[in-house]
């Protein structure tokens, strides 16, 4: 009985303790809120420093906000950040490949781009399942750490009948600075010192 109350507080401290490494770097976190919740994605500077900084300026202007999800595809992919929701358009600015030999394993979040290997722009995509033929040939630049679930909920569809959309995606320093409490001033004191 030791030995199991050992085991499960042990496995509840390592529960919180990912849980906190998370949202470790809150300037390299975004919070994706989709229909049925939250999506934390761990950004990857390491791997793509200029992506990771466009996504996030993208994001702080509010760019990516109802925009939908436009090529979905069961057992590969969820692709946005189309503004016109077709899957031709962008924000107008391209950034330059960075590949790396990251794997496209199921949760990574990438780079969307034309035949050209620069031409990436906004959109982005988050992998269902691993594909390795992805490896090396588009850039990675995040990777969901929680909420996978609601990412498997996106309707389906190229383009999907009723698509779904982005309800707001934030940098996680700017929603927590957001979320924390406003210090309130002591009332004034009575002009007659009551």
């Amino acid at each position: 009985m030791k030995q199991l109350l050992l085991s499960l507080a042990l496995v509840l401290c390592l529960g919180i303790g990912a849980a906190t490494a998370q949202t470790s770097d809150p300037e390299n976190t975004l919070y994706l809120t989709l229909k049925d919740g939250k999506v934390v994605i761990r950004l990857r500077p390491d791997l793509a420093p200029a992506h990771v900084a466009r996504i996030k300026e993208l994001t702080r202007k509010g760019f990516y906000d109802g925009l939908v999800f436009h090529r979905v595809i069961d057992g590969f992919m969820a692709q946005t950040g189309d503004p016109t929701g077709t899957g031709r358009g962008g924000s107008g600015q391209n950034i330059k490949a960075e590949f790396s030999s990251a794997h496209f394993a199921r949760g990574v979040v990438g780079m969307a781009r034309a035949s050209d290997p620069d031409s990436a722009d906004s959109q982005f995509f988050i992998m269902f399942a691993d594909n390795s033929s992805l490896d090396g040939q588009y850039t990675v630049w995040g990777e969901v750490t929680s909420g996978m679930e609601f990412v498997d909920n996106i309707t389906r569809g190229e383009p999907p009948v009723s698509p779904d959309k982005i309800v707001k995606m934030q940098v996680a320093a700017d929603a927590d600075k957001a979320a924390a409490p406003t210090p309130t001033a002591p009332a004034p004191a009575a002009a007659d010192g009551k």
